[in-house]
């Protein structure tokens, strides 16, 4: 992380998302920096369980794609938008793991997430709700487990640049945006604008940003409250990302005063259910990165901006 100069906003929303095990998205130009940052995301997670080690290293080695050691950190998978509904969703006549499920447990990054196929990104809206997928075929069915975080890239048109200069008619433009659906965009948990910064910040005097040693601190003690508070509530340790609306009650408890403020900015902005409980969890994330008890109207108020969408 300290490699990328500048875009302090969109290295909060990458620790966020590790943190709470969200997903994200980065939109903007070309030449910004999302590449990078999504590369530089697999550093500030925290690294994997003994059983998570196994878990991990097992599904690899199913799908032949294990080297000679174990999995001991966090896979990162990056297929190119060109690849097959197979490859990314897992399939064949003798069903085998796709990257949804190599990725288990790691990150999967979706560079130029509009260029992909549209019957790839509406199969990955079931596996991200439930952290697994289903494979059917008549010989029978095959599950295979998709607990991943999900980080996608993307320009705000097909030309890239979504401004003044760009040559993209209305039509194009809707077309290419399009492809992503409502409900795709719903389970984004993070929206986060990567814009393209000054030339001074290239500059050696500018200085280097935080390390990924020094963010990944942070999301390890922010993961270990959460693990915690489970404990507390009698809940199976979890991410604040994977909680159920039931435990939501339990886990993140909201003032009256805080509950009525936060209903109605929803309702105003046009939330769904799903996007409410969402931008709870979200808050709860941000509250444990400050090291807070209680979430409170700031960190609502942050995790409102990050549900901002540019469809």
């Amino acid at each position: 992380m300290s490699l990328i100069r500048g875009q302090e906003s969109a290295k909060r929303g990458l620790e966020i998302a590790a943190a709470g095990g969200h997903n994200i998205a980065l939109y903007g130009p070309p030449g910004t920096g999302k590449t990078m940052l999504a590369k530089a995301f697999q550093g500030i997670l925290p690294p994997l369980s003994d059983e998570e080690v196994i878990e991990v290293t097992s599904i690899h080695s199913i799908a032949r794609t294990l080297g000679n050691d174990v999995i001991v950190a966090p896979p990162f998978r990056a297929p190119h938008h060109t690849a097959s509904y197979a490859s990314i969703v897992g399939g064949g006549a003798f069903p085998r793991p796709g990257e949804i499920t190599l990725s288990h447990r790691g990150v999967l990054f979706l560079d130029e997430f509009p260029e992909f196929n549209s019957s790839v990104i509406d199969a990955l809206r079931e596996p991200l709700e439930e952290k697994r997928i289903t494979i059917a075929r008549a010989r029978g069915s095959v599950t295979f487990p998709a607990h991943c975080i999900l980080v996608i890239a993307m320009n705000p048109c097909p030309c890239g640049y979504g401004d003044d200069r760009c040559t993209c008619s209305a039509a194009r433009r809707g077309q290419y945006l399009r492809k992503i659906s409502g409900p795709f965009i719903d389970r984004i948990d993070v929206w986060v604008a990567v814009s393209k910064i000054d030339y001074d910040e290239f500059g050696v005097e500018s200085g280097r940003g935080e390390t990924s040693e020094t963010m990944a601190m942070r999301v390890e003690k922010a993961r270990s409250l959460q693990y915690h508070r489970c404990r507390e509530h009698d809940v199976k340790e979890k991410c604040n990302s994977e909680l159920g609306v039931a435990e939501l009650e339990k886990v993140i408890p909201l003032s009256p005063a805080l509950s009525s403020f936060f209903s109605a900015t929803a309702e105003r902005l046009g939330l769904s259910g799903r996007g409410y409980h969402r931008t709870l969890k979200i808050g709860r994330t941000i509250a444990d990165l400050d090291g807070k008890e209680e979430v409170g109207k700031t960190h609502i108020l942050e995790a409102l901006q990050y549900r901002q969408k540019i469809i």
